[in-house]
């Protein structure tokens, strides 16, 4: 696989501006049989086409597989690509994948432009979208409402604290049980309302996008699914081949740097223990180690790029 020259632009559409183009191709050049494990809008898939993989789209949304199919049809008549409904995480379960191996191996792990955009979806904090935020759509069992309406106040804690990051994480916990007592948590409004009043009037936009990502993680299962989905698409490498992970939370960074670290080490037995017991040699070595992040023009372009780092392992040939 050759990269193609050109910036991540050429590969935006309406659905989704994906992240990181270049650096991904750079990361997976020579791959010829790519899976990309987020497919989303396509936009990666059709960097990868033009650069000459064969791909697999992967997508546990129906919405997406819809607009990447329609998108990369041509390559889908002539067997170049083909597209498969299903979780990352559960990818040793999928039926079409059963036994397939890839040079390449993709996952870019933040929301599509269009899911932001679309406000029935409910991933957004625009006034009056419903919390929903389920990657699989309306399949999925818990909606944002739903746990947001159900879950204790310990629980609710955890997630703004562990996946937001957020100091006062129980304070606003609080609140929202003390909201939900007199009332529904339904809409972008009722979680915007819980999250001033236990924060503060000063909260903005910033908070918001950092809260309301908290609930569509914990909605979604994703840091179990990534914890998961890790070592099965590491074995799902061929000799030589390369996963690249692209994050946009602290959280799914540092398991992706602990994950990757840990296959590149010689010996993973606990540090007093006298003689190695485990494997005693390196699964593989990482790419970029400390990771590449977008630079000034891509984020200017793309703002969602400013966060997204992404991160390369290969496994031993």
């Amino acid at each position: 696989m050759h990269a193609p020259h050109g910036n991540g632009e050429r590969w935006s559409s309406a659905y989704h501006a994906p992240v990181l183009v270049e650096e991904v191709l750079r990361m997976l050049a020579g791959a010829a049989r790519v899976l990309d494990g987020t497919l989303g809008g396509g936009g990666h898939s059709a960097a990868l086409l033009a650069a000459g993989a064969t791909v697999t789209g992967l997508d546990r949304d129906p919405d997406a597989l819809e607009a990447a199919q329609l998108r990369l049809r041509e390559h889908e008549e002539v067997g170049r690509f083909i597209a498969v409904q299903g979780n990352f995480a559960n990818v040793d379960d999928i039926a079409a994948l059963d036994g397939a191996r890839f040079d390449g191996i993709l996952l870019d792990l933040g929301v599509s432009s269009h899911q932001l955009d679309a406000l029935e979806r409910g991933f957004s904090f625009r006034e009056g979208a419903p919390l929903d935020m389920r990657m699989a759509g309306a399949s999925a069992p818990v909606s944002a409402a739903t746990l947001l309406g159900t879950a204790d106040e310990r629980e609710l804690g955890r997630i703004f604290r562990e996946y937001a990051d957020e100091p006062r994480a129980m304070r606003l916990a609080r609140e929202i049980v003390r909201r939900r007592g007199s009332g529904s948590m339904a809409t972008s409004d009722d979680l915007v309302g819980a999250i001033r009043g236990a924060l503060g009037p000063r909260t903005g936009p910033g908070d918001f996008a950092r809260l309301f990502q908290a609930v569509r993680i914990a909605v979604n299962d994703e840091m179990e699914a990534l914890r998961d989905g890790l070592p099965r698409l590491r074995d799902r490498l061929t000799s030589g081949g390369v996963m690249a992970v692209i994050t946009y939370h602290s959280g799914e960074d540092r398991l992706v740097k602990r994950a990757f670290r840990e296959w590149s080490a010689a010996c993973i037995c606990p540090p007093r223990q006298p003689v190695c017991t485990c494997r005693g040699e390196p699964l593989g070595e990482r790419v970029a180690p400390r990771g590449i992040t977008a630079g000034p023009e891509e984020i200017a372009r793309n703002p969602r790029a400013r966060s997204a780092r992404v991160r390369g392992w290969r496994r031993a040939a």
